[in-house]
This record gives C-alpha cells, structure tokens and sequence, in this order.
C-alpha cells in the first residue's frame, strides 16, 4: 500500500468536487428531498431490484451447476472447439472461459487460467487475451434471464431480443480479442513456450450416486448465485441510486419534488442531448436517459440492470434497446472496474490500458450489432 501525504491537493479537488456534487442536488431539490430522496431510492432498490437479481443468480447458478456436473458444458466445449481458432485465434478450450464467465462473472476465467493444465494450452500471446475473451461474456446468463423475465412483467416477449443481444455479444467479443491480439503479438509473440495440443476428454465430478449428485450440484451452484447477488449490493445501491437521481426528474413537475423514490434533477437527460446523436445512431436510441445504462455497465451491470424495471415503468424501452443493453450488458460487465485485476491477477498489468481499449470499442461494436440484426430481422 503507498502512502501520500496528509495535506495534498488531491484532498481539496475531492472536497470541491464532493461540494459541487451536493450543490447540485440541494440547490434544485432542498436538502431535506435530496436526503428522503436518496434513502427511499437506495431501499427501494435493494428490496426490489437486488434481491431479484439475486434470486436469479441462484437460479441460474444453480442450473449452471448441474449443467456443468452432468457434462452438459463439456458437450458444449466440444461443440464450439472446432470454431475458437478461426473466430478468435485461440485454441478450442478457451471456450471453458466463455463458459464459465458466462454462467458467473468476469473473474471466474482467473481460476481456469491459474490451473496450469489448461493455461498450458496457450501460447504465451494468447494468455492475456483470456481477460477481454471472459469479460465479454461475464454474467450472460443473469443479464439474459433477467431481460426475459422483465418482459414477462410487462407483457413483452423479449427472447429474440435477448437471442440477438447474445449473438452480438460474440461479435462484440471477436473483434475485443482480435484487436488486443495485435498488442499481445508485437510483446509477446517471440516469447515462446511448449504448448499442450490435446484437449482432455474426461471430466471431474462428485463422489455419490446420481442423486446426492444432483443435489450438491445444485446448492453448490446456488450459492454462487447469492455470491454474486451480495457481491453487487455495493454497486446497485451506490453507483444506481446516484444514476437514478441523475436521470430522472420530479415524479409530478407540478407538485414540484416531494422526497420520492427516484426523484432527480434529470441532468443526465440535458446532458444526453448533446451526445445523443451519434448513441442515437450506433445504438438506435429513442431516449437520452437511455446512455445511462452503457453508462453504468462500464462499473457494474447489476447496477445497470437496476436501471431498466424504472426505463420500463416510463415507457422509455423498445423491444431494440433490449438486444442492444443484452450486448452491452455481457461485453461492457463491469469492465472498469475488473480489468486491472483480472491482467494483473494474469501477471500482464503493463497491457491493461491496451486490454481496456480493445475491450470498449469491443462494446460499441457489440450494441452496434445488436441495433443493426434486430431491426433486420424484426
């Protein structure tokens, strides 16, 4: 840990910052609002919007957990070996990274690429590549049931939707890989290694019968459901409460503000109509308030994913929008705030800024695609 002086001038530029920001807030809405106001959004947001999430995360660990024990993602694995070389130019069992991110979160490929079995698989160049590879798909089953379920809640069918967001995904994450590739060979491409060509074909699982199987499997994988649902509490209550107030306005204009749950100055809608244009056209957009979902997936998607039951209750969302924040849910999961982490735990933190940029423009071709197949084919 590094130390700083007591007195720098990092200390007064926070305070005048923190100054400006409750200015504001307090300014437009009276400082007894702002705080009513920012209590009943932050509760109302963990009681409706986190333990939903949560609930899906363990459903859905749970389902990935008997998938996984019964060999189901081996299948899987297998299946899509044969298209890792010529998609990302990497060798066929970097489809487990996919996998398990895809039925958990960003850091699950860490693990994979610890073991020394499976990293032994890659060349040196590829090894940092398994960053940008597992963020694309960090919680892409809990993005994509948790949009399906919203349409349930408003009598939508939003599975094609969801269907073309993930088939963004991939296209968002073959360009992400394929850019940072470029950087990983010109540093590492002359550093080599004895490289292990054959895939395994036998697989690990519980001691017992069939049923203490299933059993453990599924509270093993439900657990890492309420892993992930705690795990985003931070997130969703802090980045999503501040977002909220950002976006929205008075819940009456006439009445003026009251103190309500998601009451806000709706500073993100003036600045949004700067920017709109180019979101608009990329994304396909009909709403500013709309970028503050890309917007906070750069931090955490759950605190993303709390944003939509709101853009839903306003009628802000389009069947569209729902493929394009599907993409940019799984590509953009948090990535600025797991990315150093995840190249340094990869023992790469010199490519991180590279890693980054490949990864953002991986995003913007993600939901980039999802506007553009949606309204091909709907």
């Amino acid at each position: 840990m590094q130390t700083k002086k007591i007195f720098s001038s990092e200390s007064f530029v926070f305070l005048a910052v923190l100054i400006l920001f409750f200015w504001l807030f307090i300014g437009s809405m009276g400082s007894a609002n702002f705080f009513k106001t920012l209590m009943a959004t932050a509760h109302d947001l963990l009681l409706n919007t986190v333990f939903f999430i949560m609930a899906v995360a363990v459903l859905t660990g749970a389902f990935a957990g008997l998938l996984n024990e019964f060999g189901i993602v081996h299948w899987i694995h297998l299946l899509l070996d044969k298209l890792m070389r010529p998609l990302y130019g990497l060798p066929g069992i970097a489809a487990m990274g996919i996998l398990s991110t895809y039925f958990s979160d960003n850091p699950a490929i860490i693990a994979l690429a610890k073991d020394k079995s499976y990293i032994s698989h890659f060349e040196k160049w590829q090894e940092p590549l398994l960053c940008n590879l597992g963020t694309a798909f960090g919680m892409g089953m809990i993005v994509s049931t948790f949009f399906i379920a919203q349409g349930g809640r408003v009598g939508m069918n939003l599975v094609p939707a969801v269907i073309i967001g993930n088939i963004a995904t991939v296209i968002g994450s073959i360009v992400s890989v394929r850019l940072f590739s470029v950087w990983t060979k010109r540093k590492l491409g002359s550093v080599h290694k004895e490289v292990e060509h054959t895939n395994p074909h036998f697989r690990s699982v519980r001691e017992g019968n069939w049923f203490e199987r299933f059993l453990e499997a599924m509270l093993d994988g439900g657990k890492t459901g309420v892993d992930i649902g705690i795990g985003i509490i931070p997130g969703v209550i802090v980045i999503s409460t501040v977002v909220m107030m950002l976006t929205f306005g008075p819940k009456d204009p006439a009445a003026g503000y009251q103190g309500l749950a998601y009451e806000g100055i709706a500073i993100f809608d003036k600045l949004g109509q700067i920017v709109f244009l180019p979101f608009k056209v990329l994304f396909g957009f009909g709403s500013s308030q709309l970028l503050a979902f890309p917007i906070t997936c750069l931090g955490s998607t759950g605190a993303a994913l709390a944003l939509v039951p709101r853009f839903l209750e306003h009628g802000l969302i389009k069947p569209s929008d729902i493929a394009v924040f599907t993409a940019i849910g799984m590509t953009w999961s948090g990535y600025l705030s797991t990315h150093v982490g995840m190249m340094d735990a990869l023992g790469y933190r010199y490519l991180t800024s590279k890693a980054i940029l490949s990864h953002t423009i991986g995003g913007i071709v993600a939901g980039f695609s999802a506007n553009l197949l949606y309204n091909l084919f709907f």
